[in-house]
């Protein structure tokens, strides 16, 4: 089998016929890898006001184009403000704003006690917040401008100047990001600490570039998740493998293949069934939550057992393919909707097609499968994708840049230095947390570690049915954030 690339590569083929032996490639909160145009789904109705503020093309330089104004869009709730009180300030990630602020109920429900105002800001080139309209994904000339520096700085000067218009400079700012967006808050602490005193960064893999972490960590994780329920569960899918590459060399492979995987149109490539089977399995063991949630797809609580229980019970007599399959349709029809499966057709419904621009320049993530993986082993080719981002874009990544940008092997001796006032929160059914922070670097940078917490599931709207550990993680962080106001408005 090809080579486990990053989830971050997500997308690299989205507009290009998928090469038979690549592999699916994900982000935290993306959708499937064949997202190929852009769904009308209906947007769930929240509390917020949307606004549109005039942002600077680029902050970098002073080239005629750099003075370009774009709308950038933000979400706002005043329900509980007072002036003076906090800003607590989402810093968004790969997707259209609505879809982080649906899922990010914690700083809603935390609201009232600080008397917070809230404030979601869209991510340049993601949801409605496009430089150039229809054409900012047209070429490397318009995408350029899309990084993480300069999503930072678009951060930095929005919140800088919705206080100026509030008349409420004095107020602080505390920045909360899940995922990606959780590197973007923990690095905007450390970037502009005179704008935000603090940070809760939720899910944030900072650590997953370059060779910080052991390039396995992620798909070992995600075998981990599996293998801790069932082990054979976790067997029947580690050997499903070799069964649908011995189908894809019969004759009829795909008429067989699209009969199998109940498809609503026939395959044109065996790695789709492949891919929609990986895909499933490492979202469910990223959402493995507490409780029900539709923010990958609508899923029970602790889906992974769900899916190891359907693997348990089918009699053994059945082909480990099969078995696989049944499991992963939980994922695609847990609300039995579906008669059939669009698995080359699916539809990207939040937005996110810039990300595969951002993995091809800067955020590059390699990762590996190990022997303990039940996904196949295999390697990471740089030179193989950087061909594959110049073929695309005409340009080649960057993989030391992140480090090199916001720390690399000393990351943690930088923080403990030059930062303070950063949550880095993490469960460890999580893959991404393994590249994560995980220790206590100071006495102001904390690591809260959960064992059975799932992807920022802490940002998740409070119910009557979390668990013990999770209120207690909720409780924790707000203990923390209230210490931070505390010593700002004294010092004030």
């Amino acid at each position: 089998m090809a080579p486990c690339l990053s989830f971050f590569f997500l997308f690299l083929f989205a507009f290009s016929a998928i090469p038979a032996n690549s592999l699916p490639t994900f982000f935290p909160g993306a959708a499937y890898q064949s997202l190929i145009k852009q769904a009308k789904i209906s947007k769930p109705k929240l509390p917020f006001k949307t606004h549109y503020f005039p942002q600077t093309l680029d902050h970098f330089t002073f080239q005629p184009k750099s003075s370009k104004l774009f709308y950038q869009k933000y979400l706002i709730n005043s329900d509980y403000w007072r002036k003076g009180a906090p800003i607590f300030v989402y810093t968004g990630n790969e997707g259209n704003i609505e879809w982080f602020a649906a899922n990010t109920g914690f700083m809603l429900d935390i609201a009232p006690k600080f008397k917070a105002l809230l404030v979601f800001i869209e991510h340049r080139f993601y949801g409605k917040s496009m430089p150039f309209g229809k054409d900012s994904y047209q070429s490397a000339k318009t995408l350029g401008y899309l990084n993480s520096q300069q999503a930072l700085a678009d951060f930095a000067v929005l919140i800088t100047s919705l206080k100026q218009n509030l008349s409420s400079e004095a107020s602080p700012v505390v920045v909360f990001g899940g995922s990606y967006g959780g590197m973007l808050a923990a690095w905007f602490r450390l970037k502009y600490p005179h704008i935000a005193i603090g940070a809760l960064a939720s899910s944030a893999p900072i650590l997953q570039f370059d060779k910080l972490i052991p390039w396995s960590s992620f798909y070992d994780a995600v075998s981990q998740d599996f293998k801790d329920v069932s082990l054979n569960c976790y067997q029947v899918i580690k050997r499903s493998w070799a069964e649908l590459e011995a189908m894809s060399t019969q004759k009829q492979a795909l008429a067989e293949l699209s009969k199998t995987f109940r498809t609503c149109k026939s395959l044109h490539s065996t790695a789709s069934a492949r891919d929609w089977l990986w895909t499933a399995f490492v979202y469910t063991a990223m959402v493995n939550y507490p409780t029900k949630a539709d923010f990958m797809k609508p899923l029970p609580a602790y889906p992974v057992q769900k899916m190891c229980k359907i693997i348990d019970k089918i009699p053994s007599g059945a082909t480990k393919l099969s078995r696989a399959f049944a499991a992963a349709s939980l994922y695609y029809n847990y609300s039995r909707s579906e008669n059939c499966f669009k698995i080359e057709h699916e539809v990207d419904g939040h937005g996110l097609h810039g990300w595969d621009w951002q993995t091809c320049t800067e955020m590059v993530m390699p990762m590996t499968c190990s022997k303990e993986s039940m996904f196949p082993p295999s390697g990471f080719d740089y030179e193989e994708f950087a061909e594959q981002c110049q073929m695309k874009y005409g340009v080649s990544p960057r993989p030391h840049w992140i480090t090199t940008e916001f720390g690399g092997e000393r990351i943690q001796k930088v923080l403990k230095r030059f930062g303070s006032n950063i949550i880095f929160s993490n469960g460890m059914q999580d893959p991404w947390s393994r590249g994560g922070v995980l220790k206590n670097i100071s006495s102001s940078i904390i690591a809260l570690v959960t064992e059975k917490g799932a992807h920022h599931v802490d940002f998740r709207s409070a119910t009557k049915k979390d668990p013990n550990w999770l209120i207690q993680l909720r409780k924790q962080e707000v203990e923390i954030i209230q210490k931070w106001l505390n010593e700002y408005y004294a010092d004030l």
